[in-house]
C-alpha cells in the first residue's frame, strides 16, 4: 500500500461541505414546506377562528426556509475557499443564532397554537 495522498484529504473534506449544502438545502425546503402547511393547510382543515396567527407563523418559517437556502450557498464558497487555502472558515455565529431563536419561536408559537385551538 503506498503513502497517503495529502489532497485526499482537501477531496474528503470539500466533498463533506457538498453534503453540507446540501443538508441546508433540506432543511430550507422542508422549513417551506412547513410554511405552507402552517399557513394555508392547517386553517383550512381546521376552520380556526382567526386565521391571522397561522399566517404570521407561516411567514416566520418562510423566512427561516429562506434564510437556510440563501445561507447555505454562502457557506460553502467560505469553506470551500477555507479548504482550498489550508485555513477553517467559522460559522456566522450571528446567523446560527438568529436561526436558533428564530426556530425557537416558531416552535412556541406552533405549540401555543396547537393548544389553543386543540
Amino acid at each position: 500500500m503506498g503513502p497517503l495522498d495529502p489532497r485526499d484529504y482537501s477531496r474528503r473534506t470539500l466533498l463533506a461541505n457538498e453534503r453540507t449544502y446540501l443538508a441546508w438545502w433540506r432543511t430550507g425546503l422542508t422549513t417551506l414546506t412547513v410554511a405552507l402547511a402552517a399557513a394555508r393547510v392547517i386553517p383550512d382543515l381546521g376552520h380556526p377562528a382567526a386565521r391571522w396567527p397561522y399566517t404570521a407563523l407561516g411567514v416566520l418559517f418562510a423566512v427561516l426556509g429562506t434564510i437556510c437556502i440563501v445561507y447555505a450557498e454562502r457557506r460553502r464558497r467560505s469553506v470551500d475557499r477555507a479548504v482550498r487555502q489550508g485555513g477553517f472558515a467559522e460559522p456566522d455565529p450571528r446567523l446560527t443564532l438568529l436561526l436558533t431563536v428564530g426556530g425557537t419561536v416558531a416552535g412556541v408559537a406552533m405549540l401555543v397554537l396547537i393548544v389553543l385551538d386543540g
